[in-house]
């Protein structure tokens, strides 16, 4: 009896540290999201600029904890189209995930595709295993007011730590080659970033599969 309660205490505290691994914030320092990333406020005002970036209207939503990237990126995402739930509780209802209050080591980008599909009409599609003209193609349609684009991405090859992140794309300066990040995490905030340097992020595995794009159209 001893043992079996035991076993059951260690169950439950593993249950426990792995809740709070997924909430725990990014550990990227503020001096290494300045040298990774542009923030600066002329670039970061002509991004705002862009035809998808304005539809957001220089405001966002940030995620409730640190596993709630998905959730609250389609909630941006779905505020800037005008769907009706644009709130992280309000795109997860009836879905099954994130139950407590929490992802369990966040969502993959095909169970946050399940999640987008549960409250629109509009076609919902996951892009991996993109090449990297691809990739930039999918970069210049994010700039048409038609389509809407989530990026899957490892923290760790931008920033030099942290985990998988998702956070909806606001647009592509073309000219600069540089791509507009609305990071839903408070501490980040949006930033810009090299194409080649967010392809190298992207280009990584999140599991058994690659991470990618999400495309709402």
């Amino acid at each position: 009896m001893r043992r079996g309660l035991l076993v059951g205490a260690v169950i439950g505290l593993a249950a426990i540290l792995s809740g709070a691994y997924a909430l725990r914030p990014a550990e990227v320092s503020p001096a290494a999201i300045r040298a990774s990333v542009d923030q600066s406020p002329e670039l970061l005002n002509r991004a705002w600029s862009l035809p998808v970036a304005l539809s957001y209207e220089r405001s966002l939503t940030w995620q409730a904890n640190g596993s709630f990237c998905g959730p609250a990126s389609v909630a941006n995402l779905f505020r800037s189209i005008g769907e009706e739930e644009t709130s992280e509780a309000e795109v997860l209802a009836g879905t099954g995930w994130c139950r407590l209050g929490f992802c369990w080591m966040g969502l993959t980008l095909d169970e946050l595709a399940e999640v987008a599909r549960a409250h629109t009409d509009r076609r919902v599609t996951v892009l991996r295993d993109l090449t990297p003209d691809e990739f930039r193609r999918h970069l210049r349609a994010s700039n048409d007011p038609r389509k809407r684009y989530i990026v899957n991405f490892s923290r760790e090859a931008i920033f030099g730590a942290g985990v998988g992140h998702h956070s909806p794309l606001g647009g592509y300066l073309e000219a600069e080659d540089l791509v507009f990040v609305l990071d839903v995490n408070e501490r980040f905030k949006p930033w810009l970033v090299p194409r080649e340097k967010l392809y190298s992020a992207v280009d990584t595995l999140d599991g058994e599969h690659k991470r990618g794009l999400l495309l709402i159209e």
